[in-house]
């Protein structure tokens, strides 16, 4: 039989977990096989990955060797492969070893560690692997605001919107403008949380604030008013000159692309002119 090699990982696994290294580590050995021309392939989690091919679709017959990499090797799921595939030749590379003696490790034919305290770890296999450059979305969902009663929209346009933003091609960070000085995944000032905006390509928010942070760091934003006929969002979008989507327009996901594309296009240059504090000193202290 020609050689035919399956890639497998804990992202395999139908109760395995898919990490970034782990997806990584697996693109970087498929790469390194297609480079010698070895034909393979790659065995997915149906909850990871449905639709591609599965470690039950994958016969033993079908194949020479059995590639695991990545990911500590330990338990009854990495055991399961060697009782599987007990006619191929298994290998694992760049793998965490624990135990030297679990039968997970000793099942296969050849172990290249990670983590060999012996000064010959072999180097993680995601450092080889290319990625490609997508833009990071930074993505502030305001609370229920009962002050705008029956026209407030929160529940039905963050359900859209958030469905929206899972089948982007981006990466998203949710951040919070609450502050919190005991809390070490919240920021602790105003200035942190600016700092923290300012790292985003793309600001997607229905917050007020994550409009005004936005736009104060130069970072484009698009904003949707969760308040039905338009709220305190939309006033601001006006002042600021900002588009803002309405609340009813949230389901139409061809405009959301074309706003989310129009958004990293644009040039945002901070409000020129900070708000003016003189009508409250005039009313603190009288004309002067």
């Amino acid at each position: 039989m020609t050689m035919r090699v399956l890639l497998t990982g804990w992202a395999s696994f139908l109760h395995g977990e898919a990490t970034a290294g782990d997806v990584l580590s697996l693109r970087a050995a498929a790469d390194a096989l297609t480079a010698a021309g070895i034909d393979h392939r790659i065995a997915w989690s149906p909850g990871f990955r449905p639709g591609t091919l599965h470690l039950p679709d994958a016969p033993p017959e079908d194949y020479t060797h059995v590639v695991f990499a990545c990911g500590p090797v330990h338990g009854p799921q990495v055991r399961s492969l060697h009782d599987r595939y007990a006619a191929c030749r298994r290998i694992a590379v760049g793998v965490s070893v624990p135990d030297p003696e679990d039968p997970a490790v000793t099942g296969f034919h050849r172990v290249f560690p990670r983590d060999d305290g012996g000064g010959t770890a072999e180097l993680d296999l995601s450092l080889g692997a290319p990625v490609s450059p997508t833009p990071v979305l930074g993505v502030i969902l305001a609370p229920y605001q009962p002050e705008y009663g029956g026209a407030g929209r929160h529940g039905d346009v963050h359900e859209a919107l958030t469905g929206w933003l899972a089948g982007l091609d981006c990466a998203r960070v949710p951040l919070d403008t609450r502050l919190a000085h005991e809390d070490w995944e919240r920021c602790a000032t105003p200035d942190q949380f600016a700092a923290l905006v300012s790292k985003m390509d793309l600001v997607v928010t229905t917050r007020l604030h994550g409009l005004v942070f936005g736009l104060k760091a130069g970072v484009p934003v698009l904003a949707v008013d969760p308040v039905a006929g338009g709220g305190k969002v939309t006033a601001q979008g006006e002042a600021l000159d900002w588009p803002v989507v309405a609340a009813s327009d949230v389901t139409d996901t061809a405009l959301l692309d074309a706003r989310l594309k129009w958004c990293l296009a644009a040039p945002v240059r901070p409000p020129a002119h900070p708000p003016s504090l003189a009508a409250l000193v005039a009313e603190l202290v009288g004309p002067r």
